[in-house]
């Protein structure tokens, strides 16, 4: 009998730790489901985002946002390719273009994505996404040159624009930027043609254009680098994006913008939510929070690009960056472009680009 009592104590005792260990197992689960409701990724470009505000989302939401960054479309798309999940991506309008037609990313909660009121209209309801349906925007900006106005005439760059780039007396004295689409945009619009011109003929002349380039002013091609590097007055010229020329101009008084008349690259980055983001819930208010007043205003200060945010914006041109030509993007030129989702373009221009700098 004491054996019995001892058989059923030791039993009780099995059984009472297996409820214990299935109910810690539930409390574990349940903890990390709560813990995935209040979670998301964020793959973004790097330094691309102002000071706290990943932080403030995350205490007004009770949240937790990892964030991950990459250096280019091509790479945020090859992640996706092969199945990485995110719940907000911030890619630009050709990629955004991409992700619509292969069907990688879900429409915006417009319940939820109610700032898009917020937004100027410069930004809104774009060809690559018909009232932004799939995207909202998240910065946008041109590409132009930035020069030294101790050694550049300013009537002279605006008389020449892009063909400026290949003047011989400022051989040494040229910063490329090192990207196909980029590099060809100056020269196709130099040339008056369109930057997404498929046109054999006009694709090869713009490829001598940069070959005649090269022999002239011998271009060094750079990325970020340009970025301190013409702050500091390394160089006479540069193939800049505006944000970054606005933070050159902030820190070097002697630099000015111009973006050519023969037309440029208007562009604009989105946030998106894939299709197989886990938390598409927290994603739509992200998004939400990040076209709010104050966390614009800390992005566009501390990034330097032009806020979509309306009130932001107009702020920004009659206040901090009043006098920084750079920071407002024009509307207004008939030979601006936007880039389209084009991959065999892309693919063929980046070969001849290798020729070039070979």
């Amino acid at each position: 009998m004491k054996i019995q009592k001892i058989l059923t104590a030791v039993a009780l005792s099995l059984v009472l730790a297996g409820c214990n260990n299935v109910k810690n197992t539930i409390n574990n689960e349940e903890a990390k489901s709560e813990n995935a409701k209040n979670e998301i990724k964020f793959y973004n470009w790097g330094e691309y985002i102002g000071p706290d505000v990943i932080e403030n989302f995350e205490k007004q939401y009770d949240a937790h946002v990892i964030c991950e960054y990459f250096d280019s479309n091509e790479m945020m798309y090859t992640k996706l390719l092969a199945g990485e999940s995110y719940d907000v991506l911030v890619p630009s309008d050709y990629m955004i273009e991409r992700l619509i037609k292969e069907d990688m990313i879900q429409p915006i909660n417009k319940d939820v994505v109610t700032n898009l009121e917020l937004v100027t209209d410069n930004v809104k309801n774009l060809d690559y996404d018909k009232g932004n349906v799939y995207s909202a925007p998240y910065f946008y900006g041109s590409v132009g040159i930035v020069y030294d106005t101790t050694k550049v005439d300013k009537n002279e760059i605006e008389t020449k624009g892009w063909d400026i780039l290949k003047e011989e007396k400022f051989k040494g004295e040229v910063y490329m930027y090192d990207s196909e689409r980029d590099t060809f945009m100056v020269a196709l619009k130099a040339l008056g043609y369109s930057m997404n011109t498929e046109n054999e003929e006009e694709i090869e002349q713009a490829y001598q254009w940069l070959l005649d380039q090269k022999e002239k002013v011998s271009p060094s091609y750079v990325t970020d680098e340009v970025i301190d590097d013409m702050a500091n007055g390394a160089k006479a010229l540069a193939v800049v994006y505006s944000g970054d020329a606005a933070y050159i101009l902030e820190d070097n008084p002697d630099m000015e913008y111009w973006a050519p008349t023969q037309g440029t690259n208007i562009w604009s980055d989105g946030m998106v939510i894939p299709k197989n983001a886990g938390n598409p819930e927290l994603a739509n208010k992200f998004i939400n929070y990040m076209l709010e007043y104050e966390p614009s205003l800390s992005n566009t200060q501390e990034v330097g690009y032009s806020s979509p945010n309306k009130e932001v914006f107009e702020e920004m041109v009659n206040g901090e960056f009043k006098d920084n030509s750079a920071y407002r993007v024009r509307t207004d030129n008939k030979n601006d472009e936007v880039f389209h989702d084009n991959e065999k373009l892309r693919t063929k221009l980046s070969d001849l680009l290798i020729k070039i700098k070979a």
